[in-house]
């Protein structure tokens, strides 16, 4: 696949996600970009702004299977991984899979799992299988997890811990629809809902041809240099406890690759790191002080890059 034939790739997608989401298109690319890179997403908003439908929606959209899960305080490893179970039929032991073997995972209010449960999630993000009664497992390809979470409420919660955190590529932020964009839901939804009648535009191996062809999109030294320098900024910053760490350069790496593809381009600007660096590390950072209890991630993450040399772009293509 071209790389002109990724970027049209992604337009159909938008386009078609939008007959049920209104006014997400960056979200949707954000989704997009993930699945690309093997990446995971964390949509982090109020209750009612569209996630679970979104989610529903981009994976109608590229034949992908999709599993839902509420994530609750008694929810167990095994309720996601699945079990072993005997068969009195068959006077046998078999395998019943849970809902991780799928292609997309809607980890709904996942904050809302114990630590138990979140920290099953890490071996499948990362190495793409399961380990269960001692028995390795590979998930289904491609495996995406969409985790959501409501910023506001906290009673009952377990906050995520840094480990599950680094293992998003992307933390987005859905937002509220414009008055405009509302009237034109409401006008949508009145009559019967769209998703149902959502039609798919891709599938298996057009997506594995995208994912493999991103990859050949350069990027100069210099350019490179420069996602290096805000990386080892975000770790010697008196206000940051813990910086980005050799995961998140690699991810910010892979998705300003596909930023590039998606503006056009088969290299690599300094514009790409800076679109992609806010949704690729803010979430990553832990900070210090009362710069933590308010927040500040993403103030931290502009003013370090402000604050580092942006090389020149002349010859970027040529180098």
């Amino acid at each position: 696949m071209s790389l002109q034939a990724v970027k049209q790739l992604a337009e159909d997608i938008k386009r078609n996600v939008s007959e049920v989401i209104i006014g997400k298109e960056e979200v949707v690319e954000l989704l997009f970009i993930g699945l690309l890179t093997s990446g995971h997403v964390l949509l982090e908003d109020v209750p009612g702004t569209g996630k679970t439908v979104l989610a529903k929606s981009f994976a109608k959209s590229l034949s992908l299977t999709f599993k839902r899960v509420q994530f609750t305080p008694d929810l167990l490893p095994s309720d996601l991984s699945g079990i072993h179970y005997f068969n009195q039929k068959h006077g046998e032991f078999q395998f019943r899979p849970g809902p991780l073997f799928t292609n997309l995972l809607l980890a709904d209010e996942i904050n809302r799992a114990t630590p138990r449960t979140q920290s099953s999630l890490l071996e499948c993000m990362e190495e793409r299988q399961v380990s269960i009664d001692g028995e390795t497992m590979q998930l289904n390809l491609p495996f995406m997890v969409i985790a959501t979470q409501n910023p506001i409420e906290h009673q009952g919660t377990f906050a995520l811990p840094e480990a599950q955190l680094d293992r998003f590529l992307f933390k987005v932020k859905m937002g509220y629809p414009t008055t405009e964009e509302g009237l034109r839901l409401l006008k949508r939804f009145k009559e019967h809902d769209p998703l149902e009648t959502l039609q798919p535009i891709a599938g298996s191996e057009e997506l594995a041809a995208a994912r493999q062809a991103y990859r050949s999109v350069g990027i100069a030294d210099d350019v490179l240099a420069y996602l290096l320098a805000i990386v080892e900024r975000s770790r010697t910053r008196e206000d940051v406890a813990i910086g980005v760490s050799p995961r998140g350069s690699q991810a910010l790496l892979r998705a300003s690759q596909v930023h590039a593809v998606l503006r056009g381009r088969d290299y690599v600007t300094p514009d790409d790191i800076k679109a992609m660096a806010f949704p690729t590390l803010a979430h990553r950072l832990a900070l210090r002080g009362i710069a933590r209890t308010q927040g500040q991630a993403e103030k931290v993450l502009e003013e370090i890059i402000r604050h580092i040399e942006v090389p020149a772009e002349i010859g970027l293509a040529s180098r």
